[in-house]
């Protein structure tokens, strides 16, 4: 396998290819996504993400490629093993610097280790462990992994842990037609859940709140510096620093503009709230995926309108058959965003420690089972054949 510090290292057009062959592919794998984060100082040394691209080759042919980091801690992750890292400081064993196949800061699933077949793929997870005991390396982790390389890691001995997110589909329940309408997705719920939406809408509305709407080349220059003041804005009112720069933002809207639409909303002409979405398309059809927002003033809602309501009307109204709302968030049932169970896998170096952590990852599996039991419960549609009530 060779390895290279950079996203230079592979070749775009092979990469890309390589990700486009894959089930799950998204855009946050392309080259130029990976390549932007480290270029624009977001993802890189300094910030404790030490990039390593790997490179699988059969006859000067890439088979297999993946984006590993060293990191020096846990944060942008948002699969939590700080407890872990606690664990071996309180034994006197360092955890950090530790491996992790991941996209920094965003926690969507999709192909991790992108690879011609199943051989290629065992065959990266085999090289990811040899590198990390050679590097010294506490552990290796792979995050918001598809089903394949759930499959390449368990055959490879790594653990397995779930987590779970919430994911809207374009799809009535029982017929499983598109919605033709965002009426005709509301209408699909229960009564309260579907009155709660309406409410929600209309606070925004008397407010004086209007929404515009622009997507890749048309998101102009003025837009993304205003998205970007909303961005940094949220982060710094929560106490931390913006994970991703401008210039990062900048890249995207010169190298993977098509990956993007930008919602603004404006009251008396000005804009005061932005919400940024990723487009990607797989083998089952166009994905939306919920990824930044900020704002400048308050108004009652807006998140829920920005955040949700604006982009799941946009999907319908434009066919895209699902809509992913990030990390965790029970109040998004609520949105009709139902739970999903998403899947890391786990090597530890360490076989004392590695034996805990298998225990612990059991007995928490059992728990978001009947977690994920325990929201089924809970669904946010209409019992199926009763009418839609009169609000």
């Amino acid at each position: 396998m060779q390895l290279h510090p950079s996203p230079d290292g592979v070749a775009a057009h092979e990469w890309d290819a390589l990700l486009a062959a894959q089930a799950e592919p998204t855009p946050f794998m392309r080259h130029a996504y990976l390549a932007a984060l480290h270029a624009s100082g977001s993802a890189v040394p300094e910030t404790g993400w030490t990039p390593v691209f790997c490179a699988l080759r059969r006859d000067g042919v890439l088979v297999g490629a993946c984006a590993v980091y060293a990191k020096l801690h846990s944060y942008g992750e948002y699969v939590f093993d700080h407890a872990w890292a606690h664990a071996y400081a309180r034994h006197g064993v360092e955890y950090y610097p530790k491996a992790v196949v991941a996209v920094p800061f965003t926690p969507v699933p999709g192909a991790r280790l992108l690879a011609v077949d199943a051989p290629a793929r065992s065959a990266l997870v085999r090289a990811l462990v040899q590198w990390c005991e050679e590097a010294g390396l506490s552990s290796l982790h792979l995050l918001f992994t598809a089903p394949e390389d759930v499959e390449a890691a368990r055959a490879e001995g790594l653990m397995l842990r779930q987590t779970v997110q919430f994911h809207w589909q374009n799809a009535a329940p029982g017929s499983g037609a598109a919605f033709g309408t965002f009426d005709d997705f509301l209408a699909t719920l229960a009564q309260d859940k579907r009155k709660k939406i309406r409410q929600e809408r209309r606070r925004v509305a008397d407010a004086g709140v209007a929404f515009r709407w622009a997507r890749g080349t048309d998101i102009a220059a003025q837009d993304w510096d205003f998205f970007y003041r909303c961005y940094e804005r949220t982060y710094w009112e929560h106490g931390n620093p913006p994970y991703l720069t401008r210039d990062f933002f900048h890249r995207m809207a010169q190298d993977m503009p098509e990956a993007w639409l930008l919602f603004i909303a404006e009251r008396e002409g000005t804009p005061i709230a932005g919400s940024l979405i990723a487009l990607g398309d797989s083998p089952a059809g166009a994905v939306a995926y919920g990824r930044y927002w900020g704002a400048l003033e308050r108004v009652d809602c807006l998140h829920f309108e920005a955040c949700y309501y604006q982009p799941l009307a946009w999907c319908i109204a434009h066919g895209v058959r699902r809509f992913e709302g990030g990390a965790q968030g029970e109040h998004k049932m609520a949105r009709a965003l139902m739970p999903v169970a998403t899947t890391s896998a786990h090597w530890l170096a360490h076989p004392g420690f590695a034996a805990a952590v298998d225990d612990f990852l059991q007995r928490e599996g059992r728990g978001v089972d009947g977690y994920l039991r325990e929201l089924g419960e809970h669904s946010p549609f209409r019992a199926p054949g009763s009418p839609a009530a009169p609000e």
